[in-house]
């Protein structure tokens, strides 16, 4: 009887994601991978830069499904990353049930995820790394994208702690960030006192000294080529996060000092310059338009995996995906400053098809044996494929509003648009582990309160042009904010104030009414404060309560994107 591994490795064709056009698998069935398939690259140029971004905490393999709606608006319209499922395969011209399939889109999801396995583990990505590093010992360059520090029981219990000590390990050269100050100020600061790295935030200044909080530039050499790497914090931290928790920093694009930055790199003698950026991709596509100057960006925030980089003007455009799923190769020649030649490889790491690097092993066994009783708990089993990604709700985010609307009493559940945490396939157990893979935050409060009709539009409203506004440096990050106990209709090409109609109360099957008040619950409130139990305990109760998850196809959203 064949093991998920032996499967992988007599059945899966060609699962690496290259901009090579040969590498695309056409006859899966007869074709072999294994650990050397995925690493498999013709070496190019003097520089090889590795990238991941996205992490979200998540040490061990998972499933991850990736979103069927993703919508582009203005100028990005109908252009990568806003193109899902069939239309994203077309594009690459990759193959449906292929591994490409299963690791860039939701199709088939479940079925694929039976024959390819969970994806991602540290304990893979390093032995990727190492690989690449002893083939190149003194090319490489790992660049980590941010969202590292939060997302999972651990990250939460120890502070980010365990994060700092497994990139430490793994040997990241550089990183930024955003969900890292989820922990306060006072706490990054201690953290990165203890990287053995720099932490890149040029667009963070203090408020009262107006004088920059982390370094904004390092410098690389490798292959005889000197790398500028500038380093840029998601530009709308205190406004998607509590401005509690780092009240005297300010962020912003910051146009003007990323021009300065890329200045001072060409004096200082920069042969190749990289952006690490936790923009967002059409936030970094239009910025790319706009400077001058710029070899690479390794966009993050946006969570958008995309097989080959994309080009505008003369900067090259890399997304990397998240939650450990990929590891992106880009070999650059770089050739009178300018980049002459690349090859790049977007690997996703089928656990099961690559070997477990002992070293980290042993480093996550130890971060994760104070807690595995608690991490192992089974708490139910669901019936549903459970997933969040996506611009409108996922049943992970169903789950949750459910739960807040019956454990809270209340009449409408909102949930916030946030893009990470771990896919349950149908079957598998729910345990704590994977409760905090989707909850793990440092202001989990859940509020019951009372809302109008009329604020609640206004709510809607307002993140509904967070994500959809035309213009991408006003595009606020995450997407659209979860709803249990309503119905709506949304046109994504209104402007603000006119997209959100048909606002329907689920109970009464009556509209809601703009002066009637309504009991609304829901979690992750940006005001210091909040009271109320943490939204994983609730979570936590209300499947015990219930066994066994079986949710019914969310028909409550209709959207108006054509």
């Amino acid at each position: 009887m064949l093991s998920r591994r032996d499967f992988l490795q007599v059945a899966v064709a060609a699962a690496t994601i290259s901009s090579a056009p040969d590498s695309i698998s056409q006859t899966s069935a007869k074709q072999q991978i294994n650990q050397n398939d995925l690493l498999k690259f013709k070496s190019t140029g003097q520089v090889t830069l590795l990238n991941f971004t996205d992490c979200h905490a998540q040490l061990v393999p998972l499933y991850f499904r990736e979103p069927s709606i993703n919508i582009g608006v203005g100028a990005a319209m109908g252009l990568p990353p806003h193109l899902t499922g069939d239309k994203l395969l077309k594009h690459f011209g990759l193959f449906s049930n292929s591994p490409e399939a299963y690791a860039l889109t939701s199709e088939n999801f479940t079925a694929l995820s039976r024959d390819y396995g969970r994806v991602g583990g540290f304990d893979r990505m390093a032995t990727l790394i190492k690989s690449i590093r002893a083939d190149r010992p003194n090319n490489t360059l790992l660049l980590d994208g941010g969202d590292t520090w939060q997302g999972s029981f651990t990250a939460l219990k120890t502070s980010a702690e365990d994060m700092v000590q497994v990139m430490n390990a793994l040997g990241v050269d550089a990183m930024t960030g955003h969900w890292e100050f989820t922990h306060g100020d006072t706490r990054v600061l201690e953290l990165i006192d203890k990287l053995n790295f720099p932490f890149l935030a040029g667009n963070i200044r203090d408020t009262e000294w107006q004088e920059p909080v982390f370094d904004a530039i390092s410098y690389f050499e490798r292959g005889g080529i000197n790398i500028a790497v500038i380093g840029q914090a998601f530009p709308y931290t205190p406004i998607a996060n509590p401005n509690y928790l780092m009240p005297n920093w300010s962020f912003g694009i910051q146009e003007a000092m990323i021009r300065k930055r890329i200045e001072e790199a060409k004096t200082q003698g920069a042969d190749l310059i990289v952006f690490l950026s936790h923009n967002g991709f059409d936030v970094d596509r239009k910025l790319a338009s706009r400077i001058d100057g710029i070899d690479v960006i390794f966009t993050g925030h946006t969570h958008d995996a995309i097989p080959r980089p994309i080009k505008v003007n003369n900067t090259l455009l890399v997304a990397s995906g998240s939650h450990g799923k990929f590891l992106a190769r880009l070999d650059v020649d770089v050739h009178k400053k300018r980049v002459s030649n690349y090859q790049f490889k977007l690997i996703p790491i089928f656990s099961d098809a690559i070997e477990v690097d002992p070293e980290m092993e042993n480093i996550i066994k130890k971060i994760r044996a104070p807690f595995l009783n608690e991490l192992n708990q089974e708490i139910g089993v669901t019936d549903t494929l459970l997933y969040r990604r996506g611009n409108f709700n996922g049943s992970f985010d169903d789950l949750i509003c459910n739960a807040l609307i019956e454990e809270r009493d209340a009449e409408i559940a909102l949930s916030p648009g946030f893009r990470w945490g771990a896919s349950l396939i149908p079957g598998q157990k729910i345990t704590l582990d994977s409760v905090y893979s989707q909850t793990a935050i440092t202001y989990p409060n859940v509020y019951r309160t009372e809302m109008t009709g009329e604020f609640l539009k206004l709510i809607m409203e307002d993140v509904a042009d967070n994500i959809f506004n035309s213009d991408p440096y006003y595009q606020q990050g995450g997407d659209m904010v979860r709803v249990g106990g309503m119905s709506y209709t949304i046109n994504i090409h209104k402007k603000i104030g006119q997209r959100i109609n048909n606002m329907v109360h689920l109970k009464s099957g009556k509209p809601i009414e703009p002066k009637k008040t309504y009991i609304v619950s829901g979690w992750a409130s940006v005001n210091e404060g909040t009271e109320g139990p943490a939204i994983y305990d609730l979570l936590i109760d209300h499947i015990k309560r219930k066994k066994v998850i079986n949710l019914p196809k969310n028909d409550n959203i209709k959207v108006i994107s054509g």
